[in-house]
């Protein structure tokens, strides 16, 4: 089941959190063309006035097949709405934005006879690292990634655009306590993994069963709580001169082992007669 979030009391505050006017809006072509494919709720369908590329065109087509209002604006207007955002001459509203409910998320794994493996962004406050870590899970099969309520960005229109679409596929849970997320995962079986500058090698670690891997930001790394709560912390050895990577990069790295390691697995597992 999907919960929506949208308190207007609190928008000025999330605009100074988020740095975005409308955290339900979604800016640019391709990430439009996502969002029209994917279960999100469509309110209303902007285009700039005289805007007719090819693209703009399939856009408008398929938003009035599926019933959504399509309105022109101006260009200022489409700038004040997008919040920065390159939006490429359109953008939709959404109806709330929707996050999931984590144990939805390990339930529909399972349904797909599949262990969870989940994505935990902690204090990631920058869209275009969080839109790329979401792109990532995405395409190296993670169910879902689990954001934190305060000191993070949401799913806004910038998030939207860094994932390429990704963002209208892949489920993002929002909670007010990672911490006692992370207890909650454990006890219902997954192993939780810290994406940290000690620990195993990354290529050495052992990732059967379910998992969920918390990926901190750059410039902090994982909080200490968290990092206590880790079962195996996982490191990438660095070569060079520079001591970090970027949270999406480091993270990537990670996911696509449990992706190889699941895929080997399956390899093996005897076929059904």
């Amino acid at each position: 089941m999907k919960t929506n979030e949208r308190n207007k009391s609190s928008f000025s505050r999330r605009q100074a959190e988020e740095g975005n006017l409308y955290d339900n809006v979604i800016a640019g072509r391709n990430a439009v063309l996502e969002a029209l494919n994917s279960e999100d709720k469509v309110d209303t369908v902007f285009v700039v006035k005289g805007q007719a590329g090819g693209t703009i065109i399939k856009i408008i087509s398929e938003a009035k097949q599926l019933g959504y209002p399509v309105k022109e604006i101006s260009p200022q207007k489409m700038d004040a709405m997008a919040g920065g955002v390159n939006h490429q001459g359109v953008l939709l509203t959404l109806s709330a934005v929707q996050y999931y409910n984590v144990d939805d998320i390990i339930c529909k794994a399972k349904e797909n006879d599949e262990e969870p493996f989940l994505i935990i962004a902690d204090e990631i406050e920058d869209p275009h690292n969080l839109g790329a870590l979401i792109r990532t899970a995405e395409t190296a099969g993670a169910h879902g990634i689990i954001i934190p309520k305060r000191r993070n960005v949401g799913v806004t229109s910038a998030v939207y655009k860094a994932s390429a679409g990704a963002a209208a596929h892949l489920p993002v849970a929002r909670v007010s306590n990672l911490a006692a997320t992370v207890d909650e995962l454990k006890e219902k079986g997954l192993w939780v993994y810290g994406c940290d500058m000690e620990g195993q090698t990354w290529c050495q670690t052992d990732f059967s069963g379910g998992v969920a891997l918390i990926v901190g930001s750059e410039g902090r790394g994982i909080s200490r709580l968290l990092k206590e709560k880790c079962d195996v912390l996982v490191t990438l050895p660095m070569k060079g001169k520079i001591t970090s990577l970027n949270a999406s990069v480091a993270g990537g790295i990670v996911m696509y082992e449990v992706a190889r390691q699941r895929s080997k697995l399956k390899a093996l597992a005897p076929k059904e007669r």
